[in-house]
């Protein structure tokens, strides 16, 4: 893979004392479909969520965090890349692959020493060369892509969504049929039965095997989780649907699946305890977009956005604007919140930042910024924005002002995310002038992604 022949181009540089002596583990979390105003960290009075609670008080709240798009495929392509997916063509889910030219963290990390694990959702290529559930137009032999040639080195995953409870109950199948091809595939192998009950514990279940190898061995670790919870097909065990019982049917499944979520985020955490290796685990959590439906009021979509205009596969803060966390006992003093705008496309850089490396040697431009200098308590500006297209969308975001077209930069809101957050007042006719500045700015991004696209960053 191009990991290896670039990682001798990345300069080491000085790093801090501690890390001279030993490398710290990555955990990278990540729910499907859940709202900004899902979690009770961020306000949720409903859905009970004390293991996420529990880890917002002892690490760091960032109340601005960006999904790099608002549908699933391309967010995930960022968490890896730490670029933004137009640059290599994972325009929507199901569309697309993680290219080979790309360089992915578990590949940089592995060059480090590293064991690395992928569990969960992948939805960046098929599993087979010749299938996909998504049927023929999603061109298998095109878009073949799985974990181990993306530098995993275990991986315990499906293509896409599946059923939150039972996922191998052919009732709770999504797609057209029933097939188990669409669902678990272990290093390549298809898992065809045995797992039943919570599809979150079903993760968990071949994470922590990964976690007590890799501390057994003494060699640090990057395991990717991406859970896939609350995605439809959303289905909670009764246990769980019991702790909601005073609400609907489609509100207990939805409220359910995330508690059961949340109780492997704190089996997770009291492992980690356990085996001693929790001050020294970088562990972050967010969600890949905004909640599913159309509003938090119809079948079992009842995410919410919070404050937020938007949902799912929109640009407006509710598409896009995640819940997001991160603990780190040896680095991160507990309880903190923070505004700073971040990004899934900041884990990379950051990552290499603490391991002490430069991003010079990695298909450039990187998107995202290093998040360390915030880690240590910094309080100043993000240097670069974060931009965004999607669809028709396009939008990009300051530290201050926010622009938005929803028809593909013919017009463009602009709105004030510190002082109006909700977009409810569009101050492009009386700001011209910060419109235009920071048109300049996205349509430079732009011809920059479509340059990429045409693998000039190779």
């Amino acid at each position: 893979m191009a990991g290896a022949a670039l990682w001798g181009l990345l300069p080491m540089r000085s790093v801090w004392p501690s890390e001279r002596s030993r490398k710290p583990n990555m955990i990278l979390c990540m729910a499907d479909d859940l709202g900004w105003g899902d979690p009770g960290f961020n306000g949720n009075a409903v859905i009970r969520t004390p293991q996420l609670d529990a880890m917002a008080r002892a690490g760091v709240r960032m109340t601005r965090f960006y999904a790099a798009a608002p549908v699933c495929s391309p967010t995930r392509g960022s968490c890896l890349t730490g670029r933004h997916p137009y640059r290599y063509g994972v325009f929507s889910a199901n569309a697309g692959h993680l290219r080979g030219n790309e360089v992915s963290l578990a590949e940089v990390l592995k060059m480090q020493g590293y064991t690395t694990g992928h569990f969960g959702k992948w939805h960046l290529g098929t599993l087979l060369p010749d299938y996909s559930g998504k049927g023929r137009g999603r061109e298998p032999e095109e878009n073949h892509m799985t974990p181990a040639m993306s530098g995993f080195d275990e991986w315990f995953s499906t293509e896409y969504a599946v059923a939150t409870w039972d996922p191998y109950d052919p009732d709770n199948a999504h797609g057209k049929k029933y097939d188990t091809r669409n669902l678990y595939w272990h290093n390549g192998a298809n898992v065809t039965d045995g797992l039943e009950g919570d599809d979150s514990r079903i993760i968990m279940d071949r994470v922590l095997p990964f976690i007590r190898g890799a501390v057994e061995a003494k060699t640090p670790f990057l395991a990717v989780m991406w859970f896939h919870a609350p995605h439809a097909p959303v289905v909670a065990g009764p246990k769980y649907r019991a702790m909601y019982a005073q609400y609907s049917e489609d509100e207990q499944h939805y409220y359910g699946c995330i508690t059961a979520m949340d109780e492997q985020v704190g089996r997770l955490r009291t492992e980690l305890r356990r085996l001693n290796v929790a001050d020294d685990t970088m562990l972050w959590f967010c969600s890949d977009n905004g909640p599913e439906g159309r509003d938090a009021k119809h079948g079992r979509f009842r995410g919410s956005a919070g404050p937020f205009r938007g949902r799912k596969r929109s640009l407006l803060e509710g598409g896009i604007r995640v819940p997001a966390l991160l603990e780190w006992p040896a680095r991160v003093r507990p309880g903190r919140v923070t505004d700073f705008p971040c990004c899934t496309s900041d884990y990379l850089p950051t990552i290499l930042d603490v391991l002490g490396f430069e991003t010079n040697g990695l298909p450039e431009p990187i998107d995202g910024v290093s998040l360390l200098p915030l880690i240590d308590g910094a309080t100043s500006k993000r240097s670069v924005p974060i931009a965004f297209e999607s669809a028709r969308q396009l939008a990009l975001i300051g530290n201050r002002y926010k622009i938005y077209s929803s028809d593909q930069g013919k017009s463009y809101a602009l709105f004030d995310l510190i002082d109006d957050p909700g977009e409810s007042r569009d101050l492009a006719v009386e700001m011209r002038g910060t419109v235009e500045t920071m048109k300049e700015m996205l349509d430079a991004w732009r011809r920059s992604c479509e340059q990429s696209l045409a693998g000039q960053d190779y």
